[in-house]
């Protein structure tokens, strides 16, 4: 059925138009307007606010221009997906073939799961027809000094991890964070940074894309962490920052679902991260390197490094649910808080544990379902950014030897465990070893990253 609405709605509004880009400075800040259209249907404004240097001036700067232009294509596909026309007519800015074949494969494989779960088959080469018609105003292309990090803070652990490593080893790091949250501030405190090393952009989005939503278009899943990137890049760009240190680890890279190619996380893979890099160098050229610190890890040693950081605990939050309440929180129902709940297992206390999230989720029955499919059990992960089936097994297991081993009682989900004969212990250390001495080669770490990195895995593991 969503099928068939699909081809309709892409009969009835056959042109989507990324019209133009509006860009607006003062002393302190860029404001930029973004003007999307689908003829005869809706028109969406959304917005961006980014704070610079007084003695930064954007004015003919055809570098910022292309970056702004950059984001915009990465905003248009949110509202592009509601009725998923087949042709995107850009009407601003400039693409040659290359670019147009650089930003089909992200629409197409960032909106991977938004196919998958409203059941929509897809082709790579028909799902979209972009064409460009615009033309860049400015002349000049702007060399800047870049020196420093930005670090994108989202709450979570594995920022916190990429932060405290990175400032303990005396690099200088300033902070960025789409939009303000508490946990955002209580990392870069706990960190020991001065409130004014945190950036803050706001992203203003289009609230008549909602009532297209509630009227029955197709809603889903956007790549999310490609709007971090655009965005970062600009910030970095109008504060000088040389580089922009991501905390995508290895597991990103698993596909959500068995024997495909959908990945809930496909913008913090390292194929996107590798892509993006390309992207940078050819097109928008400014000198400042994308990378992701933890991108040789897996969950499971950054769990492990991260629980030796216990300043973190009281602080950190990775519920995407629960970062929409202020103050945000642990919602202690979905997916992400279990997946959390379960890596940190083996490294915390009953007790710890359930101070973190302000209940016992191992011991609850109605995570059983979300428990299956972390630990490969069903067809797919669930669609949230959570690490691989075989480190969630580890964990569970190591814990639950932990449980036997001091004669506590199991929780629920981890005797239901036992019971389906999945607790193995046999051959558990080697693959703890195996686990905690992994480094991805797969990886755009410059030496001096990779050297901190390596040092402080020794110093933890």
């Amino acid at each position: 059925a969503v099928m068939d609405k699909y081809l309709k709605l892409r009969k009835e509004n056959p042109l989507f138009l990324y019209k133009s880009y509006h860009i607006e400075e003062s002393a302190h800040k860029v404001e930029i307007s973004y003007n999307f259209e689908i003829p005869g249907l809706a028109e969406f404004n959304p917005g961006w606010s980014f704070s610079k240097p007084e003695n930064i001036s954007i004015a003919d700067d055809l570098t910022f221009e292309r970056l702004v232009f950059s984001l915009g294509m990465v905003e248009a596909v949110s509202y592009w997906k509601a009725v998923c026309s087949p042709e995107m007519r850009v009407e601003c800015g400039e693409l040659d073939s290359e670019q147009i074949k650089w930003w089909k494969k992200l629409y197409f494989s960032g909106l991977g799961e938004f196919f998958y779960v409203n059941g929509i088959t897809a082709d790579i080469d028909t799902f979209v027809n972009i064409t460009s018609t615009g033309k860049f105003n400015n002349a000049s292309e702007v060399n800047r000094p870049l020196s420093g990090c930005l670090v994108p803070i989202g709450g979570g652990k594995d920022s916190a991890l990429t932060l405290e490593t990175l400032t303990s080893a005396g690099m200088k790091c300033r902070c960025y964070a789409i939009n303000d949250r508490c946990s955002i501030r209580g990392t870069v405190e706990a960190a020991g940074l001065s409130e004014d090393s945190l950036i803050i952009v706001k992203r203003i989005f289009d609230r008549s894309l909602i009532n297209l939503n509630n009227a029955g278009y197709l809603n889903g899943h956007t790549p999310f962490s490609a709007i971090v990137a655009f965005s970062a890049e600009i910030t970095a760009y109008l504060h000088g920052l040389k580089y922009i240190v991501l905390s995508n680890e290895a597991s990103a890279n698993e596909s959500t679902v068995a024997g495909q190619d959908v990945n809930h996380q496909y913008s913090k893979s390292f194929e996107f991260e590798s892509d993006f890099h390309s992207y940078e160098k050819d097109y928008l050229k400014t000198g400042i390197y994308y990378f992701s610190f933890l991108r040789p890890l897996s969950e499971f040693q950054i769990a492990k490094m991260f629980v030796s950081h216990k300043k973190y605990l009281p602080i950190f939050r990775s519920c995407n649910l629960g970062s929409k309440h202020s103050p945000d929180i642990w919602c202690g129902d979905c997916p992400k808080c279990l997946f959390v709940s379960l890596i940190l297992s083996p490294f915390l206390s009953e007790e710890e544990l359930a101070e973190v999230f302000g209940k016992n989720l191992l011991d609850d029955k109605s995570m059983l379902e979300y428990f299956i499919e972390l630990i490969g059990q069903s067809e797919h992960k669930p669609f949230e950014c959570v690490g691989s089936i075989d480190e969630v097994n580890l964990s569970v297991t190591l814990a639950i030897r932990n449980y036997l081993s001091t004669g506590k009682e199991l929780p629920y989900l981890f005797a239901e465990y036992v019971s389906r004969e999945l607790y193995a212990p046999e051959s558990i250390d080697d693959k703890y070893t195996e686990y905690c001495k992994e480094y991805n080669q797969q990886n755009l770490l410059p030496d001096e990253f990779s050297e901190i990195l390596k040092k402080e895995m020794e110093r933890l593991l």
